[in-house]
């Protein structure tokens, strides 16, 4: 019997709740006092007060009701997010009813679905469509396919906010965080600044002036730089060759924040070397594979990031380029050495393990002071 009871309640109420405020208890607290003085005075005069009260509490809940109805929402967003950062979007609020206007709409996300800001709208005429504009924000990497907001109102009198959920269901895609954490600065700043110095050569692109090193040839010698400091001085110049980097992430990772920073730095590192077109980025798992830019773009690595978890039981590939710097995020560097990997066998290769990993994940809330449109 409770099931139909359930269901004849949902298809009474319109998935609506509400809730009696503090003027509506006095004001029912109020009538209940003068109803009991009426019956107990027999006064005409108290029960047309009465009955003028009980008629405002039916007309009160039919036009809040009626408010809140044909509201339809949805939401604007772009097309590449990023978890832990701001993001500038839209709303855009529908009346789908043909005479009746909206007054006094509240619009209310939840922090899991990236909106949690309150809107408020005096008013919302029949037949129109308003936009907003509206801060989203994901505290977590991952799908999100329905998110749930909430319509409320206490128009006219004020006696019950009533509230009705809306669900939009729409595929989000969140890519992990590209921006780098506090606690893991210093290492992912270690790293690219290793893989940087790869990148000396003998090209045609000005790369830095540094002190001169034995059995260098003098034609590289920058006279000004030389007269101005006291020391020989040299120019060094970009590779005209691009250098080939290989990034790995082992799956073997027990999941929680160790595995969650590591998915963090891979999709920063991925980021931050393709912003600068000085290289070519292989990155791999066990099950995973891509070539930028022959075979994808950093947004396929971030795609695939997104959506990641451990993976146990699958030997890792080895890799295709063995004159590849090499960046390595495993908990077993001796396992991937015996399949070709280099792991600490030579100086450009980066071996990121769990002790390196095993800092506390930022808070949710913290996210960047900056609101950005994409990560870009």
């Amino acid at each position: 019997m409770r099931g139909p009871w359930n269901r004849l309640t949902v298809w009474a109420t319109a998935g609506m709740r509400q809730q009696i405020t503090r003027t509506g208890l006095l004001f029912t607290l109020t009538a209940l006092v003068i109803g009991l003085a009426a019956f107990a005075s027999a006064n005409n005069l108290l029960f047309l007060i009465l009955a003028a009260m009980l008629a405002t509490l039916l007309v009160s809940g039919f036009i809040n009701r009626l408010s809140l109805a044909g509201l339809e929402l949805e939401l604007l967003h772009p097309d590449h997010l990023s978890a832990r950062r701001k993001i500038s979007g839209r709303v855009v609020v529908r009346n789908d009813k043909v005479i009746m206007p909206s007054f006094s709409i509240q619009l209310a996300g939840t922090p899991e679905g990236g909106f949690e800001t309150v809107l408020y709208f005096p008013s919302i005429p029949a037949g129109a469509k308003l936009e907003e504009p509206v801060d989203l924000f994901f505290p977590r990497r991952g799908a999100y396919k329905e998110n749930t907001f909430t319509f409320s109102t206490r128009f006219p009198f004020g006696f019950t906010e009533r509230r009705v959920p809306v669900r939009v269901t729409q595929d989000i895609m969140v890519y992990p965080s590209v921006d780098p954490q506090p606690a893991l600065e210093e290492l992912l700043a270690g790293i690219t600044g290793e893989i940087q110095a790869q990148f000396r050569g003998r090209g045609v692109e000005f790369y830095r002036i540094r002190p001169y090193e034995q059995l260098e040839s003098a034609r590289h010698v920058d006279w000004k730089a030389t007269a101005h400091t006291g020391d020989l001085q040299v120019r060094e110049f970009a590779r005209e060759e691009e250098q080939s980097i290989a990034i790995f992430l082992d799956l073997e990772l027990a999941e929680g924040d160790v595995f969650e920073n590591a998915v963090d730095c891979c999709a920063w590192l991925a980021w931050r070397l393709t912003r600068a077109p000085v290289a070519r980025l292989q990155f791999a798992t066990q099950n995973f594979r891509v070539r930028v830019p022959e075979e994808g773009e950093v947004y396929t690595i971030l795609k695939y990031l997104a959506l990641v978890s451990p993976y146990r039981g699958k030997a890792p590939p080895p890799p295709d380029d063995q004159n590849s710097v090499q960046i390595l995020f495993t908990a077993q560097p001796q396992r991937l050495s015996a399949l070709g990997w280099r792991a600490e066998t030579s100086s450009s290769c980066y071996v990121v393990g769990p002790d390196r990993l095993s800092v506390a994940r930022p808070d949710a809330r913290d996210g960047p002071a900056t609101t950005a449109t994409a990560p870009d």
